[in-house]
């Protein structure tokens, strides 16, 4: 059993495929430099007869998963990936990922191909090196990261910038002592962009004194500050209860270089909406409706606040404040009032809604169709959902990918699992193209009713196509193999993640220390809840008592302190949080 005292583990690297420390990028690699000065290092022999050094946490859990006996969950070409069986996945396993072997050469390119993969690949071996590099040692501050990084010899560009802040999205110390290290660099300068992502970074992280220090230095670059800028400031603040901070963000808006106009206005009326805080956005738009004239957006955005909060009278009241101010109520207008009325299984008022658009000149979009039909199929009502189909029709609306998107869920979760994949079959011969939606409410679909290889197949042909898998996508994977116990395929689909620059946020961490607990599997639970802290997250409050009962219930006294101890830290850095959460399961 993994003692998670005695090896004092960091977690930070627990979803680093093994398989990786062969590759031969990292033989050379500054990696096996930099672990063995932070005194993390451990010499490790591997079956191809390299030596390396590799960080005491990825040793200890590399030992950990190599004791566990080979089961049928994963064919050969996995259990062996250096090639010491055929990469031809065996039809007698159990839970085969066949669509996710590595084939072989294609035989030759043509130039303009291999041009493009040369560089490509060059781009991918510098990013690959420094995200191991990163997330091969805890580091406790941005400067040990910058230190760590000086020893790397690579050209910075824009791309590699970007794609490693994508990558560290919720992750803040690496990604801003990488974006202090990229600064460094001759011959590269941090564009608009890089700005953009590492403020809405530390905002996330609530690193905000970090944050203003990078909005000075925006403000000193011409053109730097936008409304893009703006609008990630005001949502972070708002989403952490600093509304104020927001709206003084507003009047102080001459000093980024920007003006108090209406765009302005409704970036800010947008963010606190969306945070549920529609109270003080009502407040904001009486103070200001005086200098600053509104347009219709301003009033959607308040009816879709009111809307947002089951505030449904407010809302009536601010579309008859809209009709005052000469904007005649819109499909948008309308669509919010029916997403909510839906929502509230109020079907009756929902047809009234339907009515009053026709005859007010606002026919219903496909958009007020598909939040209907989906709202009826959720309810359980499915004949009447895919009624609203033919309805439509008859109003000659066609529909779009998101219509089939919901479509397809509602089959999924009626069992008609054959109608789902009819409906998705036929989205080509209509000419709409599959999107991201698409493929997660497949894939969901296919988890839930242990459809493994079908999920996975589902995966492999989305990764095919233009659609790049998210959080969403990996999401009822990774709830699966916690359920099945599949700790093996669990390690692969992190890693998988990792190299697609998905980062891991509070909710799928959530999800995974849950599910774990759930299946028994406490010591990789205790892993999740340790690397979510260092990570910067508060742990949601019953994730943290469903895990402590847990290790209680088992008699694990010295793993239960641990988990108590880092609870405990976390709460410290997240004071405003915790105290929320508190308050929220006192009324809860």
């Amino acid at each position: 059993m993994l003692d998670l005292q005695s090896c004092c583990l960091r977690p930070c690297s627990t979803y680093l495929l093994v398989s990786d420390l062969g590759h031969p990028m990292l033989r050379n690699s500054t990696l096996l430099k930099i672990v063995s000065q932070y005194g993390l290092a451990k010499n490790m022999k591997l079956c191809n007869g390299f030596s390396y050094q590799v960080n005491s946490s990825i040793f200890c859990l590399f030992n950990y998963f190599c004791k566990i006996p080979e089961s049928p969950e994963l064919p050969s070409w996995f259990i062996f990936p250096s090639s010491e069986k055929s990469a031809v996945p065996n039809l007698n396993d159990n839970f085969v990922l066949p669509s996710l072997v590595k084939g072989g050469s294609n035989g030759a390119h043509d130039l303009k191909t291999c041009h493009t993969d040369v560089f490509s690949e060059i781009l991918d071996c510098g990013v690959n090196e420094i995200s191991e590099l990163l997330k091969a040692s805890c580091f406790e501050s941005p400067e040990m990261v910058v230190h760590a990084l000086d020893a790397c010899n690579l050209d910075v560009s824009k791309t590699l910038v970007d794609k490693i802040l994508k990558r560290f999205s919720n992750n803040w110390i690496p990604a801003f002592g990488f974006f202090n290290w990229a600064n460094k660099q001759a011959g590269y300068n941090h564009s608009s962009d890089a700005y953009d992502s590492i403020i809405d970074i530390l905002g996330k992280a609530e690193q905000f004194d970090l944050m203003w220090c990078l909005v000075d230095e925006m403000i000193q670059r011409k053109d730097f500050f936008s409304l893009i800028t703006l609008s990630k400031i005001m949502r972070r603040l708002a989403r952490t209860g600093r509304w104020k901070d927001a709206v003084d963000v507003f009047h102080r808006i001459e000093v980024f270089g920007l003006n108090q106009d209406t765009s302005a206005m409704n970036i800010l009326l947008d963010a606190l909406c969306k945070e549920r805080n529609v109270e003080h956005a009502r407040d904001v738009f009486l103070e200001l409706r005086g200098r600053i004239s509104p347009d219709a957006n301003s009033f959607n955005i308040l009816i879709h606040g009111w809307c947002k909060a089951r505030k449904l009278v407010d809302a009536h009241l601010m579309m008859e404040e809209m009709r005052k101010y000469g904007f005649h109520p819109c499909v948008i207008s309308y669509t919010s009032l029916i997403e909510a009325y839906s929502s509230d299984k109020n079907f009756r008022k929902v047809r009234l809604l339907l009515s009053e658009m026709h005859e007010n000149g606002s026919p219903p979009n496909v958009v007020t169709y598909t939040i209907v039909m989906h709202a009826l199929g959720k309810a359980k009502q499915t004949q009447e959902a895919l009624e609203i189909f033919e309805t439509m029709k008859k109003d000659g609306c066609s529909p779009d990918t998101s219509f089939f998107n919901s479509l397809i869920y509602i089959l999924g979760k009626a069992g008609r699992l054959c109608d789902a994949d009819d409906v998705f079959k036929q989205m080509s011969t209509s000419g709409i193209a599959p999107d991201v939606t698409t493929y997660n409410t497949l894939i969901t679909s296919a988890c839930d009713n242990s459809q493994e290889d079908k999920a996975l197949v589902l995966l492999k042909k989305m990764e095919k196509s233009s659609c790049k898998p998210g959080l969403e996508t990996y999401a009822p994977l990774l709830k699966m193999c916690c359920k099945k116990k599949r700790m093996k395929t669990l390690q692969f689909l992190l890693n998988d993640m990792f190299s697609k620059d998905i980062s891991l946020e509070l909710g799928t961490y959530t999800l995974l220390v849950r599910g774990l607990v759930c299946s028994g599997q406490l010591e990789h639970s205790c892993l999740f809840f340790e690397e979510m802290i260092l990570k910067g997250f508060l742990p949601r409050k019953h994730t943290y008592n469903m895990l402590v009962k847990e290790l209680e219930r088992k008699n694990m006294e010295k793993a239960r302190c641990k988990i108590q101890e880092l609870m405990v830290q976390a709460e410290n850095k997240h004071p405003l949080q915790a105290f929320n959460q508190t308050q929220a399961n006192s009324f809860g």
